[in-house]
């Protein structure tokens, strides 16, 4: 009898220990798998950003953004969420009226997204030489950047985030 019981018990034992190996192998697979497939979406403090003036479509600001080191993220094809002073009427609106493609950034991997300061034909406006900014939905991690130069601001717009800077040129109607 006591053989019997003894070799019962060795075989659960036994399968105990071996689901357990399986389970913990299922495990570290799945969390392998998750982390080379799947990016996160990109918050404002995973990113370093510069502004550029650029002359195309009347001259606007292009706004170049990286991962940083050891990031991987994707930023949604939705405009950044920008403006440069903290009045409402110098938040910028969007130049586009659909989401574009998500843009994953790592390593060397650019976003784009174009700011044009002045949509008005008419000499009003306020001049400014700062431009808040943050991945949309992310405002309380805001950063301020310098820009290049002051610019006059009267009803600014800015596109969505984009992989080719060709695309981020903002024209308005």
């Amino acid at each position: 009898m006591r053989s019997r019981s003894a070799a019962r018990s060795a075989r659960l034992a036994l399968i105990a220990v071996a689901a357990a190996a399986l389970t913990a192998t299922a495990t570290v697979n799945a969390t392998a798998d998750s982390r080379s497939s799947t990016a996160r979406a990109c918050g404002t403090k995973d990113l370093t950003f510069k502004v550029s003036s650029e002359t195309q479509a009347g001259g606007y600001l292009l706004v170049t953004a990286k991962a940083k080191s050891g990031v991987t993220c994707y930023l949604e094809g939705v405009f950044p969420s920008a403006s440069f002073g903290s009045s409402a009427d110098t938040e910028v609106a969007p130049a586009e009226h659909a989401a574009s493609e998500n843009v994953t950034l790592s390593g060397s991997t650019a976003a784009y997204a174009g700011i044009n300061p002045k949509t008005t034909g008419n000499d009003f406006g306020r001049e400014f030489e700062r431009l808040h900014l943050s991945v949309a939905g992310d405002e309380i991690n805001s950063i301020t950047l310098s820009l290049p130069e002051a610019v006059k601001v009267d009803r600014p717009i800015a596109t969505n985030w984009h992989a080719d800077p060709a695309d981020a040129v903002p024209f308005s109607d």
